[in-house]
């Protein structure tokens, strides 16, 4: 089960996100942070301290979403990882690509 929580959107999109987005959420997950963003576009930040696990598909949805953002000159940060689900955005080489804090 996932929650994805839009805490405010200014300056930046702040998004909280906690339990599980994998295969059968991702999609909504994706459609969700786009529509906040499409509603008041701007840098995002997702708070991922209560997030427990992504899959691959997870990982799609985040490119999608960060090419979307890019397409008007915002970021995208993601903070507060869980080494285990940092250590898939490394090893995709995601943090290359996109901002990861800890």
């Amino acid at each position: 089960m996932k929650e994805v929580t839009v805490q405010e959107l200014k300056p930046a999109i702040t998004i909280a996100l906690s339990g599980t987005i994998d295969s059968g959420n991702a999609e909504e997950f994706g459609a969700e942070v786009i529509a906040a963003y499409d509603s008041a576009p701007g840098d995002i930040r997702f708070l991922c301290k209560e997030l427990e696990f992504i899959d691959s598909t997870t990982l799609g949805t985040f490119v999608k979403i960060l090419k979307h953002v890019k397409t008007d000159g915002h970021k995208m940060r993601l903070e507060g990882l869980n080494p285990h689900i940092k250590k898939l955005f490394v090893i995709c080489a995601l943090d290359t690509i996109m901002e990861i804090a800890s």
